[in-house]
């Protein structure tokens, strides 16, 4: 019997993944053996030390190009960019789901399965002091969004997929408000996640019948020069796209995203808004330029048609929107589709001008539902727009910021949300994508109305008995809210570094 030959391992290339999988490991461990009374300030410290040493270690292997562990994983410039932005954004939203000062026993219950309404449940939510469980669940996700934008096999993308989506369903039905509400939002999630997944799952076995292997290389031999059905390759195409683009929110695969936005705890909806997004797209531009380049007029088509759908669903339908959380859902299916916009340019240009635009909405949106977090009253956060009428008057300051973050959404100049449309419209006009950008700026222009009806009514209408007030925000969410309006303001002003971080970057390896 030969010598079993084990594959090479970069343990370097690795360690951002194996630090929050690690951490999220212990944490675990902590919740059996550390007292209550203080696992909390333990676990936000354990996660927050996690998430800077694993941006620390993909700051050290900045220069890093390898393919490990027999192919599994590829570390490369998007991998290592985005890698960075998700543990960016997660530092961001961990200071969001730390936050304990806003409202007694913070945001999340310690058992999410007690019946709605029952008296153990009226406790909990009374003020008893949440389950901090909530830390080792986001590390978990936050290790499997890593290692979802490096996979280099569909298999492994699949274990990340995983590895990342069954934590937040948990995190979803952890709301100390609106229990119901919350619990629904996690089926919800639940079954439309788990379809998405069969989806995927079906669409590598397809694709493996066609190529022989799940590695994006051999599928782009195979793709180059095939020997097997072409049917194969498009239906398998088509099944782990309906996959990624379920996590991405784009139409008609966007259904989940309003329930499970209005119905997850804020700080959760905040992370899934911006890290996952991230998670999605990383592992959607990897997909397609590495696997699938040479069909590229084939799926070109058809995925222009779901960004066109994406970004008209999410304009028209956020017009309609009266609560504050479900706009801001609609806000980020559009987002989606001028996302897709720039994947579709299938250039260099439009990979980086896509990874500067997930930074760019990952901290304008941290910071928009850090606001939505502090607007509430005795009954929990005030999330109707009517409640909204007159907040200018009453907390110009706040009012001020949602309003600066509202214009970035718009794509008002000076913010990043200017400069990140700009570079995806013009990456895509260069791959021959004009039509997108056409449909991208008609609906910019519709979706600019319900962010500039909502500054209206904070600004210009009085307040009446039902406006809420504006909670004293502490430490974490200070610090959150600060960070994600100067990245808002900054990239918007002096966008160059960064840019120029995303153009150096974009360099896929096989």
């Amino acid at each position: 019997m030969g010598d079993l030959k084990l594959p090479d391992i970069d343990y370097g290339a690795l360690a951002p993944m194996l630090i929050l999988f690690g951490a999220a490991c212990l944490g675990v461990l902590l919740e059996a053996v550390v007292p209550k009374a203080r696992r909390y300030a333990i676990q936000l410290g354990l996660a927050l030390v996690a998430l800077v040493a694993a941006l620390v270690t993909v700051i050290v292997e900045r220069n890093t190009r390898i393919v490990t562990i027999g192919g599994a994983v590829a570390v490369d410039g998007p991998t290592l960019f985005l890698q960075g932005s998700i543990l960016l954004l997660g530092v961001v939203s961990l200071l969001l789901i730390g936050e304990r000062s806003i409202e007694a026993g913070g945001a999340f219950v310690s058992q999410a399965a007690i019946t709605v309404g029952s008296q153990k449940d009226l406790r909990q939510a009374s003020g008893q002091p949440g389950g901090t469980e909530v830390y080792p669940l986001t590390m978990f996700a936050l290790g499997g969004m890593l290692l979802f934008v490096a996979a280099n096999d569909l298999l492994t993308m699949f274990v990340a997929l995983e590895v990342f989506s069954l934590p937040l369903y948990l995190l979803c039905a952890l709301a100390r408000r609106r229990r119901l509400l919350s619990q629904e939002a996690a089926l919800k999630y639940f079954l439309l996640g788990s379809y998405a997944s069969a989806f995927f799952l079906f669409g590598v076995a397809l694709l493996y019948g066609f190529s022989g292997a799940v590695d994006l290389a051999s599928i782009h031999a195979a793709v180059a020069d095939p020997a097997r059905s072409e049917v194969l390759l498009f239906a398998g195409l088509a099944l782990v796209a309906i996959g990624l683009l379920f996590k991405s929110a784009a139409a008609p695969f966007h259904v989940w995203t309003p329930d499970v936005y209005q119905g997850a705890p804020t700080p959760i909806t905040a992370l899934m808004a911006a890290c996952t997004k991230v998670a999605a797209f990383g592992a959607l531009l990897r997909v397609l330029y590495v696997a699938f380049d040479g069909v590229r007029w084939d799926f070109q088509l058809v995925l222009g048609v779901i960004a066109v759908l994406t970004m008209l669903v999410g304009a028209v339908l956020a017009v309609t929107q009266t609560d504050m959380k479900r706009l801001l859902a609609y806000s980020s299916i559009a987002n989606a589709g001028y996302l897709l916009v720039g994947v579709l340019a299938l250039n260099k240009d439009g990979l980086s001008s896509t990874m500067f635009y997930l930074v760019a909405y990952g901290f304008s949106v941290l910071a928009a539902f850090g606001i939505v977090s502090l607007v509430r009253d005795a009954e929990g956060e005030a999330t109707h727009l009517s409640r909204w009428a007159g907040l200018g008057r009453k907390s110009p300051l706040f009012a001020g910021v949602f309003s600066f973050i509202l214009l970035a959404f718009a794509g008002i100049p000076l913010t990043s949300g200017f400069t990140s449309k700009f570079a995806v419209f013009g990456a895509a006009i260069d791959g021959g994508q004009t039509w997108l950008v056409i449909f991208g700026v008609i609906t910019s222009m519709l979706l600019a109305f319900p962010y500039l009806r909502v500054i209206v009514m904070m600004w210009l209408q009085e307040p009446g008995e039902s406006t809420p007030a504006v909670s004293i925000p502490g430490f974490l969410t200070s610090a959150a809210l600060a960070i994600g309006v100067i990245a808002t303001f900054a990239l918007g002003v002096i966008p160059a570094p960064l840019l120029d971080l995303t153009n150096d970057a974009a360099q896929f390896v096989r």
